[in-house]
């Protein structure tokens, strides 16, 4: 999905929505812009969510093409990782992600940029269609 040309960040929204794919259910927008790391600790937007059981998620991040910074979505599940766009061992991305919901409760989303670096960046929550 990557860095997108969009004038705002309504406008990046409809973007990147579009981009989750045909079989994907706009739910949710996370409109994130953080500045550098501080003292080597990278600053994060946290988003807390419920997520029912048995329904297949989509998360996706776009970034604002003035973004200095390459967005990076992660979902959490407590403090435990469940998957990120971007593998912090491989650099491989992933993005968009599914995400099978096996039990309904709390998530939180976390949004940053790589390498400590500022940035503006849309999240995307999608409902993923069985079909």
């Amino acid at each position: 999905i990557g860095s997108l040309s969009a004038q705002s960040p309504a406008e990046m929204v409809d973007i990147c929505a579009n981009q989750a794919g045909e079989n994907a259910t706009y739910l949710k927008d996370f409109q994130v812009k953080l500045g550098v790391a501080v003292e080597g600790r990278p600053q994060v937007a946290r988003y807390p969510l419920v997520l029912s059981s048995n329904n297949i998620y989509r998360f996706s991040v776009c970034d604002m093409e003035s973004s200095e910074g390459k967005a990076v979505i992660k979902l959490y599940d407590n403090n435990r990782l469940i998957f990120s766009s971007i593998s912090a061992k491989t650099k491989e991305e992933f993005n968009p992600f599914n995400f099978m919901c096996r039990k309904t409760g709390i998530y939180h989303v976390f949004i940053s940029f790589l390498d400590g670096k500022p940035g503006e960046a849309v999240g995307i929550l999608s409902y993923v269609s069985k079909k």
